[in-house]
């Protein structure tokens, strides 16, 4: 019985440090990714010519619309999670709102510098990938469900492949 009550302790706790390490990784990625979004979508727009009011579109839009759509697609994603259905990323609208951020934010990041180059383009995407992660897994760590969601997840992987889930509920 003790162990049964200490295994649930060891349980809740790392549930809660899983948590915790999502936060931490959010909080560090997404505020350099959005302050990143508006830099080189400031120093892109200013490459167009003077009184074109196009000037100030990548970096007023883009970091709206990188955490609209990022939060959009991880809060459908999670939906689907937590009722254990088909994945929502194989939706197309979803994985094409996730392209073009990208797509947007990885040409802005090489076109606001005077010599693009490979590095340029590979730490883009880098500062892109990290901080679309870190938006899109909001909805999933803010969620009340990610604890059954993992341990729902981890009785699965428990029975194996073909075998019955050893606590069915």
């Amino acid at each position: 019985m003790i162990e049964g009550k200490g295994q649930e302790v060891s349980e809740r706790r790392a549930l809660r440090e899983l948590r915790v390490l999502m936060w931490v990784v959010i909080a560090i990625e997404v505020p350099v990714y959005l302050v990143w979004l508006v830099q080189v979508g400031y120093l892109t727009g200013q490459d167009l010519p003077r009184g074109d009011v196009a000037r100030w579109a990548p970096s007023v839009l883009l970091p709206p619309a990188a955490v609209l759509f990022c939060v959009m697609a991880g809060w459908t994603w999670w939906l689907s999670v937590v009722a254990g259905t088909r994945s929502a990323l194989r939706e197309r609208w979803i994985v094409a709102s996730l392209v073009f951020v990208a797509a947007f934010s990885v040409f802005c990041g090489v076109a606001s510098v005077d010599d693009p180059s490979v590095s340029v383009g590979l730490l883009s995407a880098a500062v892109t990938g990290l901080g679309m992660t870190g938006l899109f897994f909001i909805p999933a760590a803010a969620s009340r469900e990610l604890p059954d969601v993992i341990r729902r997840r981890s009785r699965r992987t428990a029975a194996g492949p073909g075998e019955a889930d050893p606590d069915p509920q």
